[in-house]
């Protein structure tokens, strides 16, 4: 499952730079599927492509926020999700409404890597 941030976020920035797919935003900043990753473009299947430098809409205004499609719970990278072991507050939990397994993580971070 992806890592969410909670709204017991402090802001403080410390989870951003340990996430190794760039997955991290700070609240009301727009985001890309390039960023950190080798994606020039994604494909959804359904005949949508979106470039990977377009500018996607901030999932959170208020607090830093994990883009979900891009984040791999650290699987393949560390031990442990790097943004929940840096956090002061407790507040980078396991997202319940983005549940997948390891095989399902290892094969987002190589599609996102270009592996």
């Amino acid at each position: 499952m992806a890592i969410m941030i909670t709204d017991e976020c402090i802001n403080c920035g410390a989870c951003e730079p340990e996430c190794p797919n760039t997955a991290i935003y700070e609240g009301g900043v727009e985001w890309t599927w390039g960023d950190g990753t080798s994606l020039d473009e994604v494909d959804f299947g359904d005949g949508t492509v979106v470039s990977g430098k377009e500018k996607q809409s901030p999932v959170s205004d208020e607090f830093y926020y994990i883009v979900s499609d891009k984040c791999t719970e650290c699987v393949g990278f560390h031990e442990e999700p790097q943004c929940a072991a840096v956090c002061p507050v407790d507040c980078c939990v396991p997202d319940p409404d983005n549940e997948e397994e390891e095989d399902t993580l290892l094969a987002k971070k190589a599609w996102m890597h270009g592996e």
